[in-house]
């Protein structure tokens, strides 16, 4: 995988929380690749990486610890409010915007925007209801 697309995976494990910049993720990148965690994936094309031995190994000794992108999901709940769940699901939905944005479809982006003005209507219906 290549930096652009560890940039990708990170946002959408993390629900959007958590998209580091380019400029933090290709020095560590360089940092791994020196540490001989990472090198060069022979036939996925250029500045394409893979796990090395030794980066195998480093993964599964830290196997026991939370992923870094539920930690940035945690960390989005305790700051803004609400369960992880409830902010990993609203991260989703602002990704499948992007990626509906992404398609330069005005008919899509018409039906995506309906879709979200209504369920922006159920929400407050929601509020207005209570839980019974």
């Amino acid at each position: 995988m290549n930096g652009y697309g560890i940039i990708r995976q990170l946002a959408e494990r993390s629900g959007g929380t958590w998209r580091p910049s380019s400029g933090a993720v290709y020095p560590a990148l360089a940092l791994l690749e020196d540490e001989g965690l990472i090198g060069p994936a022979e036939d996925a094309g250029p500045k394409h990486y893979q796990l090395t031995e030794a980066g195998r190994a480093e993964v599964d000794e830290l196997a026991d610890r939370p992923a870094p992108w539920d930690d940035a999901t945690e960390e989005a709940a305790s700051r803004l409010g609400g369960n992880a769940e409830l902010w990993k699901a609203f991260g989703d939905a602002a990704m499948a915007v992007r990626a509906v944005v992404q398609t330069g479809d005005e008919t899509i982006g018409a039906a995506a925007t309906d879709e979200l003005v209504a369920l922006r209507k159920r929400l407050y219906g929601l509020l207005a209801n209570g839980t019974d």
